[in-house]
């Protein structure tokens, strides 16, 4: 059951992370390797600026997040699931009605791992894709959504990573380490899916990304959703919320005449 989200511990989250000793110390051990990857392939050049972000507070309907000025290093990203609904049943396919899954069954744990995992690679690749367009931002508010973007999407990988941290054992934990090792367009350690070994060095190969590529990834969001495994479906559930605000200015950006960068 999810509850309360807690901001007074190392990890946000609203899994009661604290009653499991184990998960929360692989996931304490994981998190300064993330922080590494930040600084090393988050927004160039910006880790010390205050921007003004949105962090989720809560994940019921309403006030679920606030504003405020912070450094992005300084992000707390959490784990957060949407709340769980009782009586829930798979809605599709060849278990249909029955119960959905509270955890990894076994004929399925091989196929379930890899939607995961591919998934969680997506979102450390588009931070790394988009590393250097804050230098060439068309205004500040362009500039913030970017950083928006950036800082959910680094929310997004703690999202899968905690579901193969959880429910995948040692294959988990392994799978999760490489999702820092791999980076967008590498030669020998490449992302996963080719549209995230692209180039994005302008705003206009952005906005096609938003426009095309990004699309796509919210309608495989929307697919997870629906999944019978019920963790994966209330992380997805909860993506979607923080996807859906940013999509408003996804669409009006690709849709805007650009001339240039802000002076």
């Amino acid at each position: 059951m999810t509850g309360e989200v807690r901001y007074d511990t190392l990890i946000p989250n609203n899994v009661n992370l604290s009653s499991d000793r184990r998960l929360q110390r692989a996931l304490e051990q994981w998190q300064p390797k993330f922080l590494d990857w930040w600084r090393g392939s988050g927004p160039s050049d910006f880790l010390d600026r205050e921007v003004y972000l949105r962090t989720a507070i809560g994940v019921e309907a309403g006030n679920w997040a606030k504003f405020d000025f912070v450094r992005m290093p300084e992000y707390r990203w959490g784990i957060l699931l949407a709340p769980q609904e009782d009586g829930r049943t798979i809605p599709f396919g060849q278990h249909k009605g029955e119960p959905v899954w509270q955890d990894v069954p076994g004929e399925y744990r091989s196929m379930l791992r890899r939607m995961i995992v591919i998934q969680g690679d997506t979102e450390p690749a588009s931070v790394e894709q988009q590393r250097f367009l804050g230098h060439t931002a068309p205004s500040l508010y362009d500039m913030r959504n970017l950083f928006q973007v950036n800082v959910e999407e680094g929310r997004h990988l703690w999202a899968m990573v905690y579901l193969l941290h959880r429910y995948f054992g040692r294959d988990g934990r392994e799978e999760a380490d490489m999702l820092l090792q791999r980076t967008s367009g590498d030669a020998d350690r490449p992302r996963i899916l080719g549209a995230f070994n692209e180039q994005t060095p302008d705003w206009l190969s952005f906005f096609m990304f938003t426009s095309f590529t990004d699309r796509d990834g919210k309608m495989q969001l929307e697919s997870l959703a629906q999944s019978g495994f019920d963790p994966l479906s209330r992380s997805c559930r909860f993506m979607l919320t923080e996807e859906g605000t940013i999509c408003s200015w996804g669409k009006a950006v690709s849709n805007a005449s650009w001339s240039g960068p802000a002076r």
